[in-house]
């Protein structure tokens, strides 16, 4: 688990959650480690039935889990909005229940709310993208409260970082990366 602080001189300004699933979280989490404005970001399970299930019962598909990233934030350094605008360019939202050769229900893209205040930035977000031609399938990211969320094991969390020459991460996880650092130098921690 990745725990980035910040010093300033003013309060602690509150930190937001949001969850996101974007395939698989090894790879998710390897762009959101670097995205300044997240303080923390944990890879787990949620949204589905059973209770601290474990990665093979996950990748089964039996347990309705998805695999995500639970992103904790400071909104004074990076808006929900942004965050979405990198979730949306560094994985396919149009492919149901898949990502590249990762398929099943654990793979499906979803954003998985902790307020009742992040639905409006997301709605605004997903009509927005409806609009913009920017894919040339519908969206099928779905959007729902966070629910029976459990972190992954521990060999999960830090995956890139701790293993960045393992074929997946070399072939699957990296260019995620370096597409998010040409697409978002601005948001890159320093």
């Amino acid at each position: 688990m990745q725990n980035t602080s910040f010093s300033t001189t003013s309060a602690p300004s509150p930190r937001q959650v949001i969850t996101l699933g974007g395939g698989c979280f090894w790879c998710t989490e390897a762009v959101f480690v670097k995205v300044q404005g997240i303080t923390d970001v944990e890879s787990g399970y949620c949204n589905g039935q059973a209770k601290n299930p474990s990665y093979e019962e996950v990748c089964s598909g039996e347990t309705g889990h998805n695999e995500v990233v639970r992103l904790e934030f400071d909104p004074q350094q990076i808006s929900l909005r942004e965050i979405l605008e990198v979730f949306f360019v560094i994985h396919d939202p149009t492919t149901l229940n898949q990502q590249g050769h990762d398929v099943g229900t654990q793979y499906r893209s979803g954003i998985y709310t902790s307020t009742p205040e992040q639905l409006e930035v997301i709605n605004t977000v997903l009509a927005e993208i409806a609009v913009s031609g920017t894919y040339r399938k519908p969206v099928v990211t779905e959007v729902q409260p966070l629910t029976n969320y459990w972190p992954a094991e521990a060999y999960h969390q830090d995956y890139f970082e701790n293993h960045p020459h393992q074929g997946y991460c070399l072939m699957v996880a990296a260019p995620k990366v370096e597409k998010f650092r040409k697409t978002f130098a601005n948001l890159v921690k320093h």
